[in-house]
Protein backbone atom coordinates (compact mmCIF):
# COMPACT_ATOMS: atom_id res chain seq x y z
CA UNK A 1 0.00 0.00 0.00
CA UNK A 2 2.53 2.26 1.02
CA UNK A 3 4.87 1.51 -2.34
CA UNK A 4 1.65 1.90 -4.12
CA UNK A 5 1.11 5.47 -2.76
CA UNK A 6 4.77 6.40 -3.56
CA UNK A 7 3.97 6.10 -7.15
CA UNK A 8 1.00 8.29 -6.76
CA UNK A 9 2.22 11.29 -5.18
CA UNK A 10 5.58 13.52 -4.87
CA UNK A 11 7.89 13.15 -1.28
CA UNK A 12 5.90 15.18 1.49
CA UNK A 13 7.98 18.44 1.41
CA UNK A 14 10.12 19.29 4.39
CA UNK A 15 7.35 22.24 5.48
CA UNK A 16 5.53 21.95 9.24
CA UNK A 17 3.24 24.55 7.34
CA UNK A 18 1.83 22.09 4.71
CA UNK A 19 2.05 18.57 7.14
CA UNK A 20 -0.07 20.88 9.75
CA UNK A 21 -2.62 22.27 7.52
CA UNK A 22 -3.36 18.56 6.13
CA UNK A 23 -3.77 17.44 9.40
CA UNK A 24 -6.29 20.01 10.57
CA UNK A 25 -7.69 20.25 7.23
CA UNK A 26 -8.44 15.84 7.51
CA UNK A 27 -9.43 15.82 10.89
CA UNK A 28 -11.67 19.58 11.09
CA UNK A 29 -13.84 18.41 7.82
CA UNK A 30 -14.59 15.27 9.33
CA UNK A 31 -15.83 16.99 12.70
CA UNK A 32 -17.85 19.46 10.66
CA UNK A 33 -18.98 16.41 8.43
CA UNK A 34 -20.41 14.37 11.46
CA UNK A 35 -22.00 17.17 13.21
CA UNK A 36 -24.00 18.02 9.75
CA UNK A 37 -24.97 14.13 9.69
CA UNK A 38 -26.00 14.45 13.56
CA UNK A 39 -27.83 17.30 13.11
CA UNK A 40 -26.15 18.85 16.19
CA UNK A 41 -24.81 21.67 14.44
CA UNK A 42 -24.71 23.37 10.74
CA UNK A 43 -22.73 25.78 9.02
CA UNK A 44 -25.70 28.24 8.22
CA UNK A 45 -25.88 28.49 5.23
CA UNK A 46 -28.90 27.71 1.98
CA UNK A 47 -31.49 25.70 3.92
CA UNK A 48 -29.61 25.73 7.45
CA UNK A 49 -29.26 29.16 7.32
CA UNK A 50 -31.12 29.85 10.31
CA UNK A 51 -30.69 26.50 12.18
CA UNK A 52 -29.31 27.23 15.81
CA UNK A 53 -28.10 24.95 18.54
CA UNK A 54 -28.01 25.35 21.86
CA UNK A 55 -24.79 27.07 22.33
CA UNK A 56 -25.40 29.59 19.90
CA UNK A 57 -29.01 30.57 20.15
CA UNK A 58 -28.07 32.76 23.08
CA UNK A 59 -25.81 34.28 21.49
CA UNK A 60 -26.25 37.62 18.92
CA UNK A 61 -26.06 36.56 15.53
CA UNK A 62 -25.11 38.49 12.59
CA UNK A 63 -27.01 37.87 8.97
CA UNK A 64 -26.27 38.68 5.76
CA UNK A 65 -28.29 38.69 2.28
CA UNK A 66 -27.42 35.23 0.78
CA UNK A 67 -25.57 36.86 -2.42
CA UNK A 68 -23.17 39.15 -0.04
CA UNK A 69 -22.30 36.21 1.78
CA UNK A 70 -21.32 34.03 -0.99
CA UNK A 71 -19.46 36.12 -2.76
CA UNK A 72 -17.03 36.43 0.74
CA UNK A 73 -17.53 32.75 0.31
CA UNK A 74 -15.55 32.54 -3.16
CA UNK A 75 -14.30 36.14 -3.91
CA UNK A 76 -10.88 35.53 -1.79
CA UNK A 77 -9.87 32.23 -2.96
CA UNK A 78 -10.64 33.55 -6.71
CA UNK A 79 -8.23 36.24 -6.46
CA UNK A 80 -5.89 34.34 -4.73
CA UNK A 81 -6.06 31.97 -7.40
CA UNK A 82 -5.85 34.52 -10.02
CA UNK A 83 -3.43 36.18 -8.25
CA UNK A 84 -0.97 32.81 -8.18
CA UNK A 85 -0.73 33.03 -11.89
CA UNK A 86 1.21 36.34 -11.89
CA UNK A 87 3.44 35.27 -8.61
CA UNK A 88 4.77 32.14 -9.41
CA UNK A 89 6.78 31.69 -12.49
CA UNK A 90 5.22 28.89 -13.53
CA UNK A 91 7.77 26.73 -15.47
CA UNK A 92 5.87 23.47 -14.07
CA UNK A 93 3.24 22.40 -15.85
CA UNK A 94 1.51 21.00 -13.05
CA UNK A 95 1.57 24.09 -10.90
CA UNK A 96 0.08 26.12 -14.19
CA UNK A 97 -2.41 23.47 -14.36
CA UNK A 98 -3.67 23.70 -10.35
CA UNK A 99 -3.43 27.12 -10.05
CA UNK A 100 -5.40 27.52 -13.57
CA UNK A 101 -7.94 24.85 -11.88
CA UNK A 102 -8.74 26.57 -8.74
CA UNK A 103 -8.98 29.88 -10.59
CA UNK A 104 -11.49 29.05 -12.86
CA UNK A 105 -13.38 26.84 -9.81
CA UNK A 106 -13.89 29.76 -7.98
CA UNK A 107 -14.86 32.23 -11.18
CA UNK A 108 -17.48 29.46 -12.05
CA UNK A 109 -19.12 30.06 -7.92
CA UNK A 110 -18.74 33.69 -8.32
CA UNK A 111 -20.43 33.85 -11.79
CA UNK A 112 -23.10 31.91 -10.23
CA UNK A 113 -23.52 33.78 -7.31
CA UNK A 114 -24.29 36.75 -9.55
CA UNK A 115 -26.15 35.45 -12.23
CA UNK A 116 -27.27 31.51 -11.46
CA UNK A 117 -28.80 31.55 -7.99
CA UNK A 118 -32.00 32.53 -6.66
CA UNK A 119 -31.90 32.68 -2.50
CA UNK A 120 -34.59 32.39 -0.10
CA UNK A 121 -32.64 33.36 3.29
CA UNK A 122 -29.94 34.37 4.36
CA UNK A 123 -26.20 33.41 5.92
CA UNK A 124 -24.68 33.94 9.49
CA UNK A 125 -21.63 36.07 9.48
CA UNK A 126 -19.57 33.28 11.66
CA UNK A 127 -20.53 30.55 9.07
CA UNK A 128 -19.99 33.12 6.29
CA UNK A 129 -16.39 33.53 7.94
CA UNK A 130 -15.58 29.81 8.50
CA UNK A 131 -16.27 28.94 5.20
CA UNK A 132 -14.93 31.94 3.17
CA UNK A 133 -10.94 31.17 5.28
CA UNK A 134 -11.42 27.45 5.01
CA UNK A 135 -11.51 28.02 1.32
CA UNK A 136 -8.79 30.36 1.17
CA UNK A 137 -6.35 28.98 3.11
CA UNK A 138 -7.10 25.48 0.92
CA UNK A 139 -6.15 26.96 -2.25
CA UNK A 140 -3.53 29.12 -0.71
CA UNK A 141 -1.64 26.26 0.51
CA UNK A 142 -2.52 23.73 -2.36
CA UNK A 143 -0.89 26.04 -4.57
CA UNK A 144 1.88 26.67 -2.02
CA UNK A 145 2.54 23.07 -1.76
CA UNK A 146 2.69 22.52 -5.20
CA UNK A 147 5.19 24.77 -5.75
CA UNK A 148 7.45 23.49 -2.98
CA UNK A 149 7.36 20.30 -5.88
CA UNK A 150 9.25 21.80 -8.69
CA UNK A 151 12.70 20.45 -9.11
CA UNK A 152 11.46 17.55 -7.12
CA UNK A 153 11.09 13.92 -9.71
CA UNK A 154 7.95 13.30 -10.75
CA UNK A 155 5.30 10.43 -10.25
CA UNK A 156 6.42 7.52 -11.42
CA UNK A 157 2.48 7.16 -12.48
CA UNK A 158 1.26 10.55 -13.80
CA UNK A 159 -2.34 10.87 -12.91
CA UNK A 160 -2.30 14.88 -13.78
CA UNK A 161 -4.19 14.45 -17.37
CA UNK A 162 -7.16 12.24 -15.60
CA UNK A 163 -7.29 15.53 -13.13
CA UNK A 164 -7.98 17.62 -15.81
CA UNK A 165 -11.00 15.25 -17.52
CA UNK A 166 -12.02 15.10 -13.64
CA UNK A 167 -12.19 18.75 -12.87
CA UNK A 168 -14.22 19.47 -16.00
CA UNK A 169 -16.53 16.42 -15.47
CA UNK A 170 -17.17 18.46 -11.61
CA UNK A 171 -17.30 21.78 -12.73
CA UNK A 172 -19.53 21.08 -15.84
CA UNK A 173 -22.22 18.44 -13.50
CA UNK A 174 -22.13 20.85 -10.36
CA UNK A 175 -22.99 23.76 -12.79
CA UNK A 176 -25.99 21.74 -14.76
CA UNK A 177 -27.50 20.63 -11.24
CA UNK A 178 -27.05 24.17 -9.80
CA UNK A 179 -28.74 25.69 -12.51
CA UNK A 180 -31.89 22.90 -12.55
CA UNK A 181 -31.97 23.93 -8.85
CA UNK A 182 -32.23 28.27 -9.89
CA UNK A 183 -34.70 27.38 -12.44
CA UNK A 184 -37.26 25.56 -9.64
CA UNK A 185 -38.04 29.53 -8.69
CA UNK A 186 -40.46 31.94 -10.69
CA UNK A 187 -39.18 35.62 -9.73
CA UNK A 188 -40.12 36.32 -6.52
CA UNK A 189 -40.77 32.86 -5.10
CA UNK A 190 -39.02 31.64 -1.90
CA UNK A 191 -40.48 28.83 -0.72
CA UNK A 192 -37.85 25.02 -1.58
CA UNK A 193 -39.41 22.32 -3.88
CA UNK A 194 -38.15 18.98 -4.33
CA UNK A 195 -35.65 18.95 -7.32
CA UNK A 196 -36.30 17.17 -10.62
CA UNK A 197 -34.24 16.44 -13.44
CA UNK A 198 -30.59 15.32 -14.46
CA UNK A 199 -29.16 12.96 -11.19
CA UNK A 200 -31.85 14.79 -8.81
CA UNK A 201 -34.42 11.60 -9.02
CA UNK A 202 -31.45 9.50 -7.98
CA UNK A 203 -29.67 11.72 -5.62
CA UNK A 204 -30.97 15.17 -3.22
CA UNK A 205 -27.16 16.52 -3.85
CA UNK A 206 -25.48 15.59 -7.22
CA UNK A 207 -24.28 18.91 -6.99
CA UNK A 208 -22.25 17.76 -4.18
CA UNK A 209 -21.34 14.40 -5.97
CA UNK A 210 -19.92 16.44 -8.76
CA UNK A 211 -18.10 19.06 -6.42
CA UNK A 212 -16.47 15.98 -5.01
CA UNK A 213 -15.32 14.76 -8.22
CA UNK A 214 -13.85 18.92 -8.93
CA UNK A 215 -11.99 18.31 -5.93
CA UNK A 216 -10.60 14.91 -6.73
CA UNK A 217 -9.66 16.53 -10.15
CA UNK A 218 -7.80 18.78 -8.27
CA UNK A 219 -6.08 16.15 -5.95
CA UNK A 220 -5.16 14.19 -9.22
CA UNK A 221 -3.07 17.60 -10.74
CA UNK A 222 -1.26 17.72 -8.14
CA UNK A 223 -0.42 14.65 -6.69
CA UNK A 224 0.58 15.79 -3.30
CA UNK A 225 -0.31 14.49 0.04
CA UNK A 226 -1.77 18.19 0.83
CA UNK A 227 -4.21 17.89 -1.94
CA UNK A 228 -5.32 14.74 -1.41
CA UNK A 229 -6.09 15.46 2.34
CA UNK A 230 -8.02 18.65 1.03
CA UNK A 231 -9.80 16.22 -1.30
CA UNK A 232 -10.21 13.65 1.68
CA UNK A 233 -12.12 16.77 4.05
CA UNK A 234 -14.18 17.89 1.23
CA UNK A 235 -15.40 14.24 1.19
CA UNK A 236 -16.05 13.74 4.61
CA UNK A 237 -17.83 17.33 4.60
CA UNK A 238 -20.24 16.82 2.30
CA UNK A 239 -21.15 13.63 3.15
CA UNK A 240 -22.17 15.09 6.52
CA UNK A 241 -23.66 17.65 4.41
CA UNK A 242 -25.73 15.31 1.57
CA UNK A 243 -27.34 13.59 4.59
CA UNK A 244 -28.42 16.45 6.63
CA UNK A 245 -29.65 17.75 3.49
CA UNK A 246 -31.96 14.54 2.82
CA UNK A 247 -33.33 14.33 6.37
CA UNK A 248 -34.47 17.95 5.49
CA UNK A 249 -36.27 17.22 2.60
CA UNK A 250 -37.82 14.14 3.90
CA UNK A 251 -38.93 16.27 6.77
CA UNK A 252 -40.23 19.07 4.94
CA UNK A 253 -41.97 17.06 1.91
CA UNK A 254 -44.45 14.24 2.75
CA UNK A 255 -44.11 13.03 -1.10
CA UNK A 256 -40.17 12.78 -1.25
CA UNK A 257 -39.21 9.56 -3.17
CA UNK A 258 -38.11 7.43 -0.20
CA UNK A 259 -35.43 5.71 -2.43
CA UNK A 260 -33.57 8.82 -3.75
CA UNK A 261 -30.05 8.54 -1.72
CA UNK A 262 -28.24 11.27 -0.49
CA UNK A 263 -25.01 11.79 -2.58
CA UNK A 264 -24.10 8.44 -4.57
CA UNK A 265 -26.75 7.02 -7.06
CA UNK A 266 -27.96 3.80 -5.65
CA UNK A 267 -25.68 3.53 -2.79
CA UNK A 268 -25.42 6.43 -0.43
Amino acid sequence: MVALLLKLVFPPPPSLFIHSISLVCVAYSAFLGLSEKRGKKHLQYSKFWNATSRKSASTLKINLPSGTGMLFLYVPSFLAALTSLRLFPHRDLRVLLLSSALAIHFFKRVFEVLFVHKYSGGMVLDSVIRISSGYFLATTSMIYGQHLTQGLAEPAVDLKYYGVVLFLIGITGNFYHHYILSQLRRNGEKEYKIPKGGLFGHVICPHYLFEIIGFLGFSFISQTLHAFSVATGAIFYLLGRSCATRKWYISKFEDFPQDAKALIPYVF
